[in-house]
């Protein structure tokens, strides 16, 4: 199984998410976009433990099983599917979380989350995780 990590996902995994780590843990690959790790080091250049953050996720993209993957062209025309699709709905979300969900549909990837409005999403598969649970 492979998976991709959505910011939250990432963050709560760090914070004793047993359910999300166990997840995590099975998956043969886990993909992390880019938009979701620049998100991240917005918020650690914000956070009072940036450098203590920075060497984490140094060490989780230094794992052999995870890929950062580009945004490509096809990445764009997955965006544009979606985002018109939302916006055909009357269910938009985050900018931001639209490429992350395109990365997800492009490569065919379980995009794994806290976040709920991705279930608003059709085009891809989620495993929404209650962000409370432990």
């Amino acid at each position: 199984m492979n998976i991709l990590l959505d910011t939250s996902a990432y963050s709560v995994s760090w914070r004793g998410h047993r359910h999300l780590e166990d997840y995590i843990r099975q998956a043969e690959r886990v993909y992390m976009s880019p938009v979701a790790l620049g998100e991240l080091r917005a918020g650690y250049l914000r956070g009072s433990r940036r450098e203590e953050n920075e060497e984490q996720l140094r060490r989780f993209l230094a794992s052999p099983r995870v890929i950062v993957p580009e945004i490509t062209g096809e990445t764009a025309d997955r965006y544009a599917s979606i985002r018109s699709s939302l916006l055909n709905a009357g269910t938009p979300i985050p900018t931001n979380d639209i490429w992350i969900a395109a990365g997800a549909m492009q490569h065919g990837l379980e995009l794994l989350t806290t976040d709920a409005h991705y279930l608003k999403v059709p085009q891809v598969l989620v495993r929404y995780f209650e962000p409370t649970a432990r």
